[in-house]
């Protein structure tokens, strides 16, 4: 399963990626690898600018948004890359490293 999982993520097979983790998950592992391909375009914009150490405020002024807007997006990026911390995406791969 984690094979698949990694397969299909690296593809942009989205739905399989997906079923693929809810798999993984009922079988109590945890889908490691992140795909931050089932993000949008603004959470990818958000999650870079976090990573790269950018403030919430610094985030909003640079995308021309409000900070609640940043603050929904930043609540997606947690469900969708199931991350806990704001430092999180320092930490992963393709994202903190680009930032």
């Amino acid at each position: 399963m984690r094979s698949a999982y990694e397969q299909q993520s690296k593809i942009g097979l989205e739905a399989f990626t997906r079923r693929a983790a809810d798999e993984l998950r009922a079988t109590g592992d945890v889908a490691r690898g992140h795909s931050y391909d089932h993000l949008n375009m603004q959470e990818m914009h958000v999650a870079f600018q976090v990573a790269s150490g950018a403030t919430w405020k610094e985030v909003a002024t640079r995308l021309f948004v409000i900070l609640r807007t940043v603050d929904a997006h930043f609540r997606h990026i947690f469900r969708k890359l199931e991350i806990t911390s704001r430092r999180q995406p320092r930490d992963m791969p393709d994202l903190g490293a680009t930032g």
